[in-house]
């Protein structure tokens, strides 16, 4: 048995109101999302929907619009919805497998954008608890379809090291969609531009709800896109890594450098520019009369440079992490470098970049979503991305808070960013506020909703999900919230309860994390109760990736080599910790709760 080394803090003082206000929402939570699940799921699990649901589109949002709750217990919530986050993710997975949509307990044939989504669902659950079996097994399976290792799903070719095509899953590469896998996502594409500006006989894209118009669309793309590998796909990188954190077996860590060092190896060939499709030969614009651009989900077509910047994101921060090498970050920043080249001041002042790519050349100039480079900065800390951050979301934005209201749940990073600089103090007791009126706002949508399941979307739940969790994943863990469509939980540090054999905050205590310098936190342990002690165990990073080198309060100092250290908090104590680590030189890996068990000092 290894004893953790153990931190005393015994210095009482009058609670901060960021304290008070995180374990308000913390509590608060549960009966709210009790009464969200209550109204529309039946008691087995399952959505109180319609019999029927056709077309590609929808078990993602079944998974998101209850996917953050197995976090929200991470961070300290109920043991209650650790237990119902599991028993609605069967539900789901049910009834989406009786709409023929899930196969094998897999998304048949879909797009990583969407199958990213759903599949941070999983991911969260490993962090509940990695000692669940069920689990592990579906780790292992579902990594499966994507290495070569399951004959029903021969998604990648090893020699060319690619993903067969854009829309993929349990089912294989879809070389080929039909007008019934696009019914119900026609009506949304309408307000996107087209794929592409040269099909013949379609001129706009209302187009995607002209059923005579429409063929043609179609057969453009089944031509030009659905063959072939693009950067979207990097975000299965994750699925992998989720089976890696399981097991620790080399051979997921290679898979993961082999496809993320494929598309470095596109980029290069492609004079630094990445490019949004390769065939099926890995030919970069085999299908696209040798164009680099106009790729399913690529520089052209939805949504352009935001899709371009979070896949190779992801993709790049998993192969980091699963194997501390910063190489693979070249991919992102080069997206980044690339459009930061080619940077204006709008007639609002605002600094604009271009974010589509097609045969005009460069256009679309508009903000970046700066969420992706505060994310690449707080991963690495390095003075290079902070540079990025800083010309890419200007001063203003980082200086005040601006509520914005959506499904992703991480709008505010750079605000949070902010924050961290100095320039926002105002920040923990903001946000906090913010996220409870909109939990609140959602609740009375909830309540007010005489809506019928056939008069209901794929959205219609999740954007009243009471779980709002950006600020307290900021605050508590020292990081933006995870990337939404697919992203792992990067983050600073993480907490288990040693006396209830779990992950999450303990009962009565409250944290805040603020990244003081490269490898450096200042965390601050608030325990709430006026008479109990708590005890909770501090990790560097959701997975242990970090190495703690030593803990300081303003009265002890302790040397740590390891992972994670035991901080003891008398009744009524308020402590400022500084932290110092080494980030992303361990391998990652599920921290098993019975495992923190055995290592706690009785």
């Amino acid at each position: 048995m290894i004893d953790l080394p153990i931190l005393t803090v015994s210095t009482t003082a009058p609670p901060p109101a960021w304290a008070l206000w995180e374990r308000y929402i913390l509590d608060g939570f549960y009966p709210a999302a009790m009464e969200f699940v209550d109204k529309y799921t039946r008691p087995d699990g399952t959505l109180v929907w319609r019999d029927k649901w056709p077309g590609m589109d929808g078990s993602d949002d079944g998974y998101e619009s209850f996917g953050n709750f197995p976090l929200y217990y991470c961070l300290g919530g109920p043991e209650e919805i650790h237990t119902l986050s599991r028993h609605l993710w069967e539900g789901v997975t049910r009834q989406f497998t009786e709409y023929g949509q899930i196969d094998r307990e897999f998304d048949g044939y879909y797009d990583w954008m969407h199958h990213g989504e759903s599949s941070t669902y999983l991911y969260f659950l490993g962090l509940a608890d990695p000692a669940v079996e069920k689990d592990r097994q579906r780790a292992l399976r579902f990594a499966a379809m994507y290495m070569s290792e399951d004959p029903q799903a021969e998604n990648y070719d090893p020699i060319r090291r690619l993903i067969r095509s854009p829309i993929n899953g349990s089912r294989g590469p879809r070389f080929v969609n039909t007008a019934e896998d696009w019914v119900t996502h026609r009506p949304v594409l309408a307000d996107y531009p087209l794929p592409y500006d040269d099909i013949l006989g379609v001129s706009s894209s209302d187009a995607w709800i002209d059923d005579t118009r429409f063929p043609a669309i179609l057969e453009a793309m089944n031509q030009r896109m659905m063959r072939g590998d693009v950067p979207l796909n990097l975000t299965s990188t994750s699925l992998v890594l989720n089976a890696f954190l399981y097991t620790g077996e080399p051979r997921y860590r290679e898979w993961i450098e082999a496809y993320v060092d494929a598309w470095l190896d596109r980029t290069q060939r492609n004079n630094g520019i990445l490019p949004d499709n390769v065939g099926l030969n890995d030919e970069i614009g085999q299908y696209m009369d040798g164009k680099w651009w106009g790729g399913y989900y690529g520089w052209q077509w939805p949504h352009g440079l935001f899709n371009l910047v979070e896949s190779s994101l992801i993709g790049a921060s998993n192969a980091y992490v699963a194997s501390g090498d910063a190489r693979f970050l070249t991919l992102p920043r080069s997206v980044l470098d690339l459009v930061l080249a080619q940077a204006r001041t709008d007639e609002r002042g605002e600094r604009v970049v271009p974010h589509r790519h097609g045969d005009r050349g460069w256009y679309d100039f508009r903000p970046i979503d700066p969420s992706l480079p505060v994310h690449l900065w707080s991963l690495t800390e390095s003075e290079e991305d902070f540079a990025r951050m800083v010309a890419l979301v200007p001063h203003p934005s980082r200086a005040s808070l601006r509520y914005h209201r959506h499904k992703s749940d991480s709008e505010h990073s750079a605000s949070w960013a902010g924050f961290v600089e100095g320039l926002n103090p105002d920040y923990p007791v903001d946000i906090l506020r913010a996220t409870w009126m909109e939990s609140q706002r959602r609740m009375e949508a909830t309540r007010n909703d005489r809506t019928t399941p056939d008069q209901q979307d794929v959205h219609h739940w999740q954007l009243r999900n009471p779980v709002v969790l950006e600020g307290l994943a900021q605050l508590a863990l020292g990081a933006p919230n995870h990337v939404y469509h697919g992203g792992m939980l990067h983050c600073r540090l993480f907490y288990f309860d040693p006396d209830r054999n779990r992950p999450g905050l303990p009962a009565d205590v409250a944290a805040m994390v603020v990244p003081t310098g490269a490898g450096e936190v200042d965390a601050r342990l608030v325990n709430l109760h006026s008479s109990q002690w708590r005890r909770v165990v501090v990790q560097g990073g959701a997975f242990g990736e970090h190495e703690l080198t030593r803990v300081e309060t303003p009265n002890e100092q302790l040397e740590v080599d390891g992972p994670r250290v035991e901080v003891h908090l008398a009744p009524g104590a308020s402590g400022r910790l500084r932290i110092k680590m080494r980030r992303h030189v361990r391998r990652p890996e599920y921290f098993a709760v019975n495992q923190a068990a055995e290592q706690m000092p009785k």
